[in-house]
């Protein structure tokens, strides 16, 4: 379909939501009746959309798609996007042999049993957050007392980075991610948390500690085997993508179970740590905070479910609507937490899938097999109504006012 004959039939991406815990309505409505067809995005270009679950998985790991964003027709989701890529180039925009190279460098850190080790520490942080929220002011703001600070907390002990600068780059990674953002105040939220990553990589050069930037620095950069400016652009992708997702699913999912007292209390109950576990899979695939897509763009002709892509030609893999595909899960708008729902694809499919999904995993265990056990009578301060919902990249909550 050409731009002309796709103007004829326009429909534009992303649409709006009607349920703050649904995909748009739009969207699971294209899923049944044209899982794969053009749509316009906010600079007029129409990339493919993909909703369905099997063609999702298969266009995410097929070869012929790439997510180098420095090629033409790639479909940016926002202004701040592409001033993001006038900056630096990021591992998610990586392809082979370039991404297996660096991903590589990271991956031990993020292994199941490496993440798995950092259990009790993640316990004790959880701990000492909740007793600090329980000894202040009521009502307080679930976001700011445990959702934001924990996976922020996580990620500076893994990274090596001061926590008291966290605030500091929390902000930073607000304004890169937010969808209102333009690509000048993009660019400069990037350069500043560059800039301050930088400073780090070389106080660890000059003292290193037991932290994956010290690792980095001692086996990769001075051995030459990685450039400065590669450890400074891995270090903060790391901690962008470390803790806006979890701090989101943590506060997101809080909400759903406050509005449904029955899987609350079977939470608060539950015995079995294979239940807490299979409520994490349950929640990352009912809420899919990476809501806005995944971005390919095709490097060749081919034909694809019906449809005839060409090589240039942006794709975009709505998780969201795939994780609610009925053929890939029965009542998919429904929240089961005894569903095996671990083939969902929250942290995307193939060789791209999310690096730091065992880590995240660990955190929400923690967080859901504890937090409503030590304060079960945790509500909502505020109408349901009331709450704010993000026009970010992650979607979230604003804020979440919480009583006990």
């Amino acid at each position: 379909m050409n731009r002309e004959a796709a103007s004829e039939n326009q429909l534009d991406y992303p649409m709006p939501r009607t349920c703050p815990f649904d995909p748009p309505s739009a969207l699971i409505k294209l899923q049944e009746e044209e899982p794969i067809r053009r749509v316009r995005i906010w600079d007029g270009s129409h990339p493919w959309l993909v909703t369905g679950y099997n063609a999702a998985r298969e266009i995410l790991s097929d070869r012929r798609m790439s997510v180098d964003s420095d090629r033409p027709g790639y479909p940016f989701s926002s202004d701040g996007g592409r001033g993001r890529r006038q900056v630096n180039k990021v591992l998610t925009n990586m392809d082979d042999p370039e991404h297996q190279f660096v991903r590589r460098m990271l991956t031990r850190d993020f292994m199941v049993t490496r993440t798995r080790a950092m259990r009790p520490q993640i316990q004790e942080s959880v701990d000492q957050l909740i007793e600090k929220m329980l000894a202040g002011p009521k009502p307080a703001d679930f976001v700011e007392a445990l959702a934001l600070p924990l996976p922020s907390l996580v990620i500076c002990q893994l990274l090596g980075v001061p926590y008291e600068d966290s605030r500091y780059l929390e902000e930073l990674s607000r304004i890169q991610l937010s969808q209102l953002s333009t690509a000048e105040q993009t660019a400069a939220a990037l350069r500043g948390m560059l800039d301050f990553l930088g400073k780090v990589v070389d106080e660890k050069d000059k003292n290193p500690q037991d932290d994956v930037i010290s690792r980095l620095v001692v086996e990769q950069m001075r051995t030459r085997v990685m450039q400065r400016h590669e450890v400074v652009n891995a270090c903060q992708t790391l901690f962008l993508a470390g803790h806006e997702t979890t701090a989101n699913q943590i506060a997101l999912s809080t909400l759903v179970f406050l509005q449904n007292p029955e899987l609350l209390e079977r939470l608060r109950t539950a015995e079995d740590p294979a239940v807490i576990a299979n409520a994490v899979e349950e929640m990352l695939r009912y809420l899919t905070v990476i809501h806005l897509g995944r971005a390919r763009v095709a490097t060749e002709d081919f034909k694809f479910h019906g449809q005839h892509i060409k090589a240039g030609d942006g794709v975009i893999v709505a998780l969201n609507a795939a994780n609610r595909d009925e053929d890939a899960f029965e009542n998919p708008n429904q929240v089961d937490i005894n569903r095996k729902a671990r083939h969902h694809i929250a942290f995307g499919f193939g060789i791209h899938q999310c690096l730091g999904q065992p880590l995240a995993r660990v955190e929400l265990e923690v967080v859901y097999s504890t937090l409503y056990r030590r304060i079960p009578t945790l509500a909502l301060a505020v109408p349901f109504e009331d709450i704010e919902f993000k026009n970010s990249l992650v979607y979230g909550v604003k804020a979440l006012p919480v009583t006990w």
